[in-house]
């Protein structure tokens, strides 16, 4: 096996899946597009194994690196392992986070190539969000049947970049009769409905159903006007055509990797396309897939609506933890974006470290729910101390693990997850009783209160007003059985990115709801979240810097 960077020329990889040159279309000498008949291969299908973690620090806790090194474990125990990731944002790379591609010695590559516009896929997405949006003003302003009022317009455009200053402006303020004078805004790509329905779309003829059912106007319009109703659905399945097409890479150790769509857990769904799963799992024996966040965000969503859309039911979920996140929800240290991690938090504390395991616990809890062997992985530091190990494996192990196992695989690779690797195989071994958290045949609030008190720890909910009447409309309007996404911030199990640890009793305020007909869910507002960040005080894109040789200087990993 391989443990060098050299990449193989993705021909071969294809070749270790089982795969012909008719398969792959080769995206330069290290990435390929998939063919879409690999997923109606009549292969047993693969074990289905999530990654999630709990609550992080704003500096991430290597779920990506874990993600990566697991698969590359498995392939070092002999199975055949494959790994499927979302594909990286430009926002974080050139706001603080930094890529989504791994880092160290457990990484998929080509990293920059793949967290830098990749295959165009996240482009293509912001390209038919925005072809919609300027096809709907020009039917406003001109009239056509059927009559759009500016007013009732809700669709909004999308950019992949953190800019704040777009989130809400004026249009039309020429004049011009191609489009009417209204307030509107751009959303993140990774938050727009079309990147949802990329990332749920099972063919082709899918895509372009879903596409068609996308509504541009309130439920409180005299008419609900989709895409299809002002014709620009079918341009926009062309644009996306390719980028329905799963990307094939490779980790550092030349083990497959399937790059595809990129939803982000706090404000969608979190977690990479079901047709780059379902390739993964008639191609490979372990198919380790990562959802976005923690357990209350990117996991809650593939069990409650993505496995419940794709028919998948996950054989076992790894929860990653670190030393440093645990003791920081002890609340006794302040974690700034951009600023060096306190030296306190770098240091023996178990005291702190038993308060904010209570973060664990909860996150347990959550996932216990669900009827599958849970799995929690330890992603070690150089600054961990053997006693704080020993007290995480200890609380998890009480607290309900099927299995605990310490991973090093930043810096080990492969050989670094090989725990982890056969704490997963004996997992996933054991029976998995999976099932979703609520039925969809129930009112979108019971919904959400269900969400919001066991997975959150919330007493209630709280809807706004416009939220209750939206949610009422769109049952009104025949939208019913859809599964809810909650928007929220990824930093507490609650709305309140303050409240560390596992916070009970608050209610959850939900300020706004989006109906999202094509991708098929309704997405749930909570109060003070934005579906357009911003960037920090100093940005890494000041880092970057483009040598003479091609080089890239200060593009950071995660």
């Amino acid at each position: 096996m391989t443990t060098s960077d050299a990449p193989l020329p993705i021909a071969k990889i294809a070749e270790r899946l089982g795969l012909s040159n008719h398969d792959i279309e080769p995206y330069g000498h290290y990435a390929a597009k998939l063919s879409f008949d690999i997923q109606s291969r009549s292969k047993p299908l693969g074990k289905y194994i999530g990654i999630t973690a709990i609550n992080p620090t704003p500096f991430g806790e290597g779920k990506t690196v874990v993600s990566i090194g697991l698969a590359m474990g498995l392939c070092r125990r002999g199975k055949n392992g494959a790994v499927t990731l979302r594909q990286p944002s430009l926002a974080p790379i050139f706001g603080i986070k930094g890529g989504g591609a791994g880092g160290g010695r457990s990484r998929v590559i080509p990293s920059e190539d793949i967290n830098l516009h990749f295959t165009g896929d996240l482009h293509a997405v912001a390209a038919a969000n925005n072809l919609l949006a300027a096809m709907l003003d020009n039917h406003c302003a001109r009239q056509l049947s059927p009559i759009v009022e500016s007013a009732d317009i809700t669709w909004r455009r999308a950019i992949d970049i953190s800019d704040k200053g777009l989130a809400y402006i004026r249009t039309g303020l020429n004049h011009v009769p191609m489009a009417p004078e209204r307030d509107t805004g751009f959303d993140l790509t990774a938050a727009s409905e079309v990147m949802s329905i990329l990332s749920l779309a099972a063919d082709l003829h899918d895509l372009r159903h879903r596409l068609g059912k996308i509504i541009v106007t309130s439920p409180h319009a005299n008419q609900m006007v989709s895409a299809d109703d002002i014709g620009a659905a079918g341009a926009m399945a062309v644009l996306l055509r390719k980028a329905l097409q799963p990307n094939l890479v490779q980790t550092i150790e030349n083990t497959p990797a399937f790059v595809h769509a990129g939803p982000f857990g706090n404000i969608s769904h979190g977690n990479s396309s079901i047709i780059a799963d379902k390739m993964a799992l008639r191609l490979a024996d372990y198919v380790v897939t990562e959802s976005g966040f923690g357990s209350d965000l990117g996991a809650e969503k593939l069990f409650n609506m993505k496995c419940r859309q794709a028919g998948i039911a996950p054989a076992a979920e790894v929860l990653v933890c670190t030393v440093r996140a645990l003791k920081y929800h002890s609340g006794r240290f302040e974690v700034r974006p951009g600023r060096p991690l306190p030296d306190g938090l770098l240091r023996e504390d178990l005291e702190a470290l038993k308060l904010g395991a209570a973060n664990l616990i909860g996150h347990l809890e959550n996932l216990r729910q669900y009827g599958i062997p849970i799995v929690v992985a330890i992603n070690q530091f150089p600054s961990d101390c053997e006693s704080e190990l020993q007290l995480i494996e200890r609380i998890a192990k009480e607290a309900g693990a099927t299995r605990v196992a310490r991973v090093t695989c930043f810096s080990r690779g492969g050989d670094g997850a090989v725990e982890l690797a056969d704490a997963v195989i004996d997992a996933s071994a054991e029976p998995s009783h999976f099932q979703p958290l609520y039925p969809l045949d129930i009112p979108y609030a019971e919904k959400l209160a269900t969400v919001a008190k066991r997975v959150y720890g919330a007493a209630d909910i709280a809807l706004s007003s416009a939220a209750q009447q939206l949610l009422e409309s769109f049952g009104q309007r025949g939208f019913e059985g859809l599964p809810v996404i909650i928007a929220k911030t990824q930093y507490s199990l609650s709305h309140d990115p303050k409240l560390l640890g596992r916070p009970t009793g608050f209610t959850l305020p939900i300020q706004d709801v989006r109906l999202a007909a094509g991708a098929g869910f309704v997405l749930a507002m909570t109060e003070g979240i934005t579906l357009m960040p911003g960037l920090p005080k100093i940005p890494a894109a000041k880092q970057m810097d483009l040598l003479p040789d091609g080089t890239i200087k200060g593009l950071k990993m995660e």
